[in-house]
């Protein structure tokens, strides 16, 4: 079998005595969440992202520019927001830093009530989502999805960022065997690129052929898929729950 595809396999289906356990196919799962999200909130919140804050800074510097269809208040309110829930996700999941599989559990069942309070807004308010609601909806995302990458951060499982995917996609092609390099986790990144791609497909199309709040009602979906996953997660003992710094 071709590394690529064994890496592949391997990320789906891992080894759950090996470092990260289950927690590669999770993290696959919170990717696809984040190109749903964030469909959601380009789309239809005026040009913003509440998940990749790299690209929010560059549509930051479009609105600060005078550039037209972007908006300074709803990119500094996602950066904002975004801040303060790395902050909670950080506290939370350093509350249990002895236990990865408890972090995983604390920091969704935090995400979860952010994102579902979003969703709520969306199902009330109705579309077009202008005024106070759009706000709400930029701040109670910005706060899940900085929740997430905190605990993904502390979790640091490699090439699995759920939002960055520059670095990735640079990994992918530098390290491959093409330019004489170890071509390490190719497949990995493969996978984590088509998640995100996957996820923007699934929450364009669910707004172009659904309902406006559906993005979030299969965001909702997808943690309460993997929150239920973590809370077993949280009783295991095995290698791949104690932080790397500990083994």
């Amino acid at each position: 079998m071709p590394a690529v595809l064994r890496d592949a396999r391997d990320t789906l289906v891992p080894d759950m005595t090996g470092p990260h356990g289950p927690l590669p196919p999770v993290l696959l799962v919170l990717t696809v969440l984040t190109g749903t999200v964030d469909a959601f909130s380009f789309l239809l919140l005026g040009h913003v992202f509440v998940a990749n804050m790299t690209g929010n800074v560059v549509l930051l510097g479009f609105s600060l520019a005078g550039a037209p269809g972007f908006s300074t208040p709803a990119s500094a309110a996602a950066l904002v927001a975004f801040a303060a829930g790395a902050l909670t996700g950080g506290f939370t999941v350093h509350r249990a830093r002895a236990h990865r599989g408890r972090q995983l559990q604390h920091a969704l069942l935090v995400e979860t009530a952010f994102v579902t309070a979003a969703l709520t807004v969306a199902l009330v308010s109705g579309r077009p989502y202008t005024g106070g609601a759009r706000f709400a909806l930029i701040v109670l995302l910005g706060l899940g999805l900085g929740v997430q990458n905190a605990m993904v951060r502390v979790l640091a499982v490699p090439d699995l960022t759920t939002t960055v995917l520059t670095r990735t996609l640079t990994a992918t092609i530098a390290d491959s065997r093409l330019a004489k390099g170890p071509g390490g986790h190719a497949g990995r990144r493969v996978l984590s690129a088509g998640a995100m791609l996957a996820g923007a497909f699934l929450g364009a199309l669910a707004l172009l052929k659904g309902h406006p709040a559906l993005p979030l009602l299969i965001a909702v979906a997808l943690l309460a898929a993997v929150t239920t996953a973590a809370t077993l997660f949280a009783r295991s003992d095995a290698l791949w729950t104690r932080p790397p710094a500990a083994r």
